[in-house]
């Protein structure tokens, strides 16, 4: 209990790193929750900042992520898959996901999580987190939506691990739905904005 606990503080502070917020005041003198979709993620700082600025977010957001969950298997001398390493991770991961979103290093105003809940899918099941990736970016380049890419893709991640991969942890099972329902919420707007057509569309590839 002490353990979980531990790792579960270190998770969610690691997860309150406020990369977007710190970048932008740092590098840009710029609150980026103030501009575009005052979003403090990584798709608010490509349309914010840039493609730079844009890439640093989202692959800090999402080592920290992996960080979180992986620390606890390199720290504890617990074999790989086992239930009790499975538990301490996926405490860790929702306290991480819940570190983003309401970071304490921020005034708890954060981004939607996507980063970093990727992050966290790779350091527990690098082989769905794989297959998620590659649908988010089918359908992100196919649609030029960000936020219909995420939510696809948070969909895909639970259905893999139950069909694909016939995970047998229930808890595993459990956080994988969570964290999905989790994403669709926090794109609840976005949603409304799709069905509108109102959504903003971004081209990773337009100069």
């Amino acid at each position: 209990m002490i353990e979980t606990i531990f790792f579960g503080i270190i998770a969610y502070l690691l997860g309150s790193i406020p990369t977007a917020v710190w970048l932008g005041r740092l590098k840009y003198n710029t609150d980026i929750r103030e501009h575009g979709s005052k979003n403090a993620g990584a798709t608010n700082t490509f349309r914010v900042l840039g493609k730079k600025p844009g890439i640093f977010v989202l692959t800090f957001d999402v080592l920290k992520g992996v960080l979180a969950v992986l620390l606890p298997y390199f720290v504890l001398d617990l074999p790989w898959g086992t239930e009790e390493l499975i538990h301490i991770q996926l405490i860790c991961a929702i306290l991480a996901v819940i570190g983003h979103v309401l970071p304490v290093f921020a005034s708890f105003k954060g981004g939607k999580g996507v980063a970093t809940s990727l992050g966290v899918i790779i350091g527990v099941h690098p082989p769905a987190a794989g297959i998620c990736v590659l649908i988010f970016l089918i359908v992100f380049i196919a649609s030029q939506y960000v936020s219909l890419g995420a939510i696809i893709a948070s969909i895909s991640f639970p259905m893999l691990l139950f069909f694909a991969f016939k995970v047998s942890s229930f808890w595993l099972l459990v956080f994988s739905c969570v964290l999905s329902t989790a994403v669709i919420f926090a794109h609840r707007k976005n949603i409304g904005r799709l069905i509108r057509l109102e959504e903003n569309k971004m081209n990773l590839f337009k100069k």
